[in-house]
């Protein structure tokens, strides 16, 4: 039961039990390319069938997928089959379509097992902007060194060379918008960090990106 449970924390979800009442599931905001770095596993698959498992507190919905690439964790486990979640939306599970959709799905790998959740990133592929996609491809790698430091109000000022303001909070009320949706944050001469979008790989040796 512990270990369940000091499981789920990995999600950065919070809730409470109380008289057998579970409440929402709350996530904190977080870029995508953070949520790449952060994860141990990260496809692109199609859900082909899907299982109730009686394991933990409330049951575990495994996914069986069909998996049409990998962006990361090619180490840990270079084929997926089975994407595990919790099978209740309060406690941050995700509800995915059977044969309807190929989606983008992050996860941690535990006890051999891929889990998600509502604070992890997945989303429909064909909803992914081109910059995300590449993304994947690349520049979020390029980006895992740096520090993306999330802007709730101002004024914002970066602390470290290797950190990049996020500052659609102020503008989407908590939510991602433009900037996780167009820019990654890229680790570029002597360790600066700082938001890029372009067409055209960046150029590790210039300093001075696009800022949104």
């Amino acid at each position: 039961m512990m270990a369940w449970l000091s499981f789920l924390v990995m999600f950065l979800c919070s809730w409470s039990l109380r008289d057998s009442v579970v409440e929402a599931c709350t996530c904190v905001p977080i870029h995508p390319q953070d949520a790449f770095c952060n994860s141990d596993i990260v496809i692109r698959a199609k859900v082909v069938g899907k299982k109730l498992m009686k394991d933990g507190p409330f049951g575990t919905m495994r996914y069986t997928v069909k998996q049409m690439k990998m962006y990361r964790g090619f180490q840990i486990m270079p084929h997926v089959q089975y994407i595990y979640t919790e099978a209740s939306e309060s406690l941050c599970g995700v509800k995915l379509e059977v044969n309807k959709y190929q989606y983008l799905i992050t996860g941690r790998v535990y006890e051999g097992k891929v889990y998600t959740g509502l604070c992890n990133w997945y989303e429909k592929w064909d909803r992914l902007t081109l910059s995300q996609r590449k993304g994947l491809n690349h520049r979020y790698h390029l980006g895992c060194g740096c520090k993306i430091r999330p802007c709730y109000y101002l004024p914002c000022f970066a602390t470290s060379k290797n950190e990049c303001i996020w500052t659609d909070m102020l503008s989407n009320f908590g939510h991602s918008g433009y900037q996780a949706k167009h820019y990654a944050c890229i680790q570029r001469a002597e360790g600066y960090c700082s938001w890029y979008r372009g067409w055209a790989p960046p150029d590790k040796m210039i300093i001075n990106a696009t800022d949104p």
